[in-house]
């Protein structure tokens, strides 16, 4: 009687199992043939497609939302099959609270993620945030710029040697925690972490030590040498360690990016050398460069609202840029590791290629 009572209990769990799998679960991803797949990008500038130009309706400045989506964004240059969708969801100065409860100009960005779990199913979330948070990147970036204004002794490398550390261990915890607001969304929306690919970038440096002398000043990149040397070989890594920790304390694969624009920085393109004097040379090939030179946007500064704006892209890639680091992005997506860093081959096309576990 027993074995009777065992062999039926058997069948009821089959019969349940064969009904459960004939029907559509919203909140189970692991049905891929039900919802059209997706990659979705988070974080600021450096995804929101930021120096990109031709920005999104209603991302440029329209009701107060500076978001600057670009349609050169990364997202929208990776390498995916057609029937993948790509979403931004990244946002130009926003900083790692933007990610969860706090939100930024539309709200938070973990909550929209779990919004198009409904509509999506979403393969990889990409994350690039915490430069706006206690390193304020952009801040230092200005500092330098008078430091080289006021030639001050040292520069601005002098002033942020110590406080730099300190800076980056203070954003750790922060980026920490807007990645688990991630995880957390997901996880309602019915995802396990094995489900989806959560990725972490760093920041390449956007300037460096070998600009064109005839650049070094208002019209491109003006900065001392010490400080060039310090925001490429010593900021940006501090930085891309940082956030390499705070991935790791949530499981997330990371690419590292803070060596990925050398020799492409502002102001580093070979030039042509019979630029009549006087004049601002610019490089012979338009995609030598991959991020922008001190940019202002003149327009802007006629108007009150926009003048606030008028050089918000300075010192980001470039249209070419987020291409190159969009082709890095799509290798390490397509691949398993789950640390890599975008190097230039010989012929200076980036590619990810593994890095030692810390």
């Amino acid at each position: 009687m027993s074995r009777f009572l065992a062999l039926l209990a058997i069948c009821g769990v089959l019969a349940l199992a064969v009904l459960v799998s004939d029907q559509y679960l919203p909140s189970l991803p692991q049905q891929p043939e039900r919802l059209p797949a997706a990659v979705v990008t988070l974080g600021d500038s450096t995804l929101s497609g930021e120096g990109g130009g031709h920005y999104e309706a209603g991302t440029n400045g329209e009701g107060g939302n500076w978001c600057h989506r670009s349609p050169a964004a990364p997202v929208h240059q990776l390498r995916l099959p057609p029937d993948v969708t790509r979403i931004n969801l990244a946002c130009s100065g926003a900083q790692a609270a933007a990610i969860g409860a706090d939100g930024d100009a539309e709200g938070s960005q973990a909550a929209r993620l779990a919004e198009l779990t409904q509509r999506f199913r979403i393969t990889d979330v990409v994350v690039q945030v915490g430069a706006n948070d206690d390193p304020a990147f952009t801040d230092v970036v200005n500092r330098c710029v008078e430091a080289w204004a006021t030639r001050v002794p040292g520069g601005c490398a002098e002033q942020m040697r110590d406080l730099w550390p300190q800076r980056v261990a203070a954003m750790r915890p922060k980026v920490a925690s807007a990645l688990r607001e991630v995880r957390a969304a997901m996880e309602r929306s019915g995802y396990t972490p094995a489900a989806y690919s959560l990725v972490v970038q760093s920041y390449a440096s956007p300037v460096g030590p070998d600009v064109d002398p005839r650049l070094n000043n208002l019209s491109g990149c003006p900065f001392q040498p010490g400080d060039l040397e310090w925001i490429r070989d010593t900021g940006v890594p501090q930085l891309s360690e940082g956030l390499r920790a705070a991935a790791d304390e949530v499981g997330a694969r990371f690419l590292d990016l803070s060596r990925a624009g050398i020799g492409r920085e502002a102001c580093t393109a070979d030039t042509a050398e019979d630029t009549p004097a006087g004049q601002v040379p610019s490089p012979r090939d338009g995609e030598q460069e991959w991020f922008t030179r001190l940019t202002v946007d003149w327009g802007s500064l006629q108007d009150d609202y926009r003048a606030p704006h008028a050089m918000q892209e300075s010192f980001h890639a470039n249209a070419a840029g987020h291409r190159a680091l969009a082709g890095c992005l799509s290798e390490f997506l397509a691949g398993t590791e789950e640390r890599a860093a975008c190097a230039a081959d010989e012929t200076g096309e980036l590619h990810a290629v593994p890095a030692p576990q810390p």
